[in-house]
């Protein structure tokens, strides 16, 4: 009988309004980490897709966080070409397959709510993986064994089917499901609440076709009306976490590491010079740095938060000692943090870019819309909301309520940029903007002091190489799509 892959026993779950607890949901005897299909629930296979698919979220920001200098590696070093391969594995050993599965099990069942579900996490997953890598094995990846081969599909078209996805999971989840079946705690993201799954599709498809406006694909006022249908609060934030049993992994990698003496990563200036004031002084005299930022960074309790220069051998932008690094009980370093995909705030601020752009803005232009500035400033407040902050002298200051008649692109992008924090949509931006300067204030290519791949030199990565085990594999398909990691990707283009 085939077999698929499955996680070791475990349902992470927290004390949040997101998820319900069950402590012997997984409580199942497979010691061979292998179970035939005809044993398993589709609300058995939910959960480990869940859990794979936010890891690899993860996987996809190590380094594309420095990239868009999020972090540096310890001491200041500034990531070279990379193959995202943990992001890989996740894609196409634990999640497509399994949910291949599910979809088959729904189909018998007529569980259509389960198999919009399923829909939902596959244009996640292959959304991320086109974004990371261009061209993608898809239609021609779920052979199994039959097909060790695959060819490669482009990423126009599994734009198209990201979209296909989409409205077929929106049509299902607004249709009637009488299967009986229900998802419950096996969620690890909404607990089986439907409506919120409805959101989450409407606000997947809003990122998405956000990415296509530069490229002429959809238009700004296309991007606005869907995101209108997304995410209304933080309740709805497509979140994860963790426990005391089952730790949050940038927990591990950054905080534990750290204290142990091994190898993290520390805070990047890009992003602490955006909220200390350097990039955008305060102007009322009230408010000295983003509230924000003390929950990524600490500094060693010195008067300044000065972050590492990316690439630049430990210094921070006034060339003094930089002293800003991942804080031990951070809101995502913490044991019991969240991993997040998409959030509420970020659908505020997909809506005031959208609305910024479909009312003529441009990179360099000042000004816009009711439509455009209050969808901004939402966005913060819910940003404040969700990291549990005050915000209220930071939302006040001339710095940040400039009005609509002052309201530029940089603004905004700059407001997206702090709260996606460690998200690895800000590398979509950046490339969507050609990592200009004018959209993401003060931003500058990594320093050549301490940097790892000096191959391409004064260039910006836009993408990762291909896996080697993928590449060992099906070398013939890869070396057909396999180009320099400074290309752009087709909506880049």
């Amino acid at each position: 009988m085939k077999k698929i892959n499955i996680i070791k026993t475990f349902l992470l779950c927290a004390a949040t309004t997101f998820v319900a607890c069950s402590e012997d949901y997984f409580d199942v005897n497979t010691p061979s980490n292998t179970a035939t299909v005809e044993q398993l629930r589709m609300q058995d296979l939910i959960a480990p897709v869940i859990h794979s698919t936010m890891e690899g979220q993860r996987s996809a920001e190590l380094s594309f966080g420095n990239y868009v200098q999020n972090f540096v590696s310890t001491g200041g070093g500034a990531a070279g070409q990379t193959s995202a391969s943990g992001l890989w594995s996740q894609v196409y050993l634990y999640v497509l397959p399994n949910l291949q599965v599910v979809k088959a099990k729904a189909a018998e069942t007529g569980a259509n709510h389960i198999d919009a579900v399923a829909d939902i996490l596959i244009a996640a997953n292959i959304g991320i993986a086109t974004d990371t890598w261009d061209n993608i094995p898809y239609s021609d990846a779920s052979g199994g064994p039959d097909n060790n081969f695959p060819t490669f599909d482009t990423q126009e078209s599994i734009y198209t089917e990201i979209f296909t996805l989409l409205d077929g999971a929106i049509a299902k989840l607004n249709g009637a499901d009488d299967s009986g079946f229900v998802l419950g705690s096996s969620d690890l993201i909404y607990g089986g609440d439907i409506d919120k799954w409805l959101r989450a599709a409407y606000s997947l498809k809003a990122r998405y076709q956000l990415h296509l406006v530069n490229k002429g694909v959809v238009s700004a006022a296309d991007v606005l009306a869907t995101a209108q249908n997304g995410f209304t609060s933080n309740e709805d934030n497509f979140a994860m976490y963790y426990d005391d049993q089952r730790i949050n992994p940038w927990y591990s990698a950054e905080i534990l590491a750290r204290s142990t003496g091994n190898l993290s990563n520390d805070i990047a200036s890009q992003i602490v010079s955006s909220m200390n004031g350097d990039y955008y002084p305060f102007e009322g005299g009230v408010v000295e740095i983003d509230p924000r930022l003390p929950l990524f960074a600490e500094n060693g309790d010195e008067a300044e938060y000065k972050g590492f220069v990316s690439g630049g051998a430990g210094v921070a932008p006034d060339g003094t000692d930089a002293n800003a690094r991942f804080r031990t009980d951070g809101f995502y370093t913490s044991i019991d943090s969240p991993l997040m995909l998409i959030t509420y705030a970020e659908v505020e601020f997909i809506k005031a870019e959208a609305a910024f752009l479909a009312n003529g803005g441009t990179t360099t232009s000042v000004g816009s819309n009711a439509t455009a500035y209050t969808a901004y400033m939402n966005g913060i407040a819910a940003s404040m909301d969700m990291y549990g902050v005050d915000g209220t002298d930071y939302m006040a200051d001339g710095a940040i309520d400039v009005g609509e008649t002052a309201l530029s692109l940089h603004h905004i992008m700059k407001e997206k940029y702090i709260h996606n924090f460690l998200n690895p949509e800000t590398f979509v931006d950046y490339r969507r903007y050609d990592f200009s300067d004018d959209v993401f204030t003060g931003l500058e290519i990594r320093s050549e002091e301490e940097t790892s791949d000096a191959e391409f030199s004064g260039q910006w990565f836009r993408r990762a190489n291909y896996p080697a085990t993928e590449l060992n594999r099906n070398e013939a398909n890869v070396l057909a799509n396999q180009v320099d990691p400074v290309v752009p990707v087709w909506w880049d283009e």
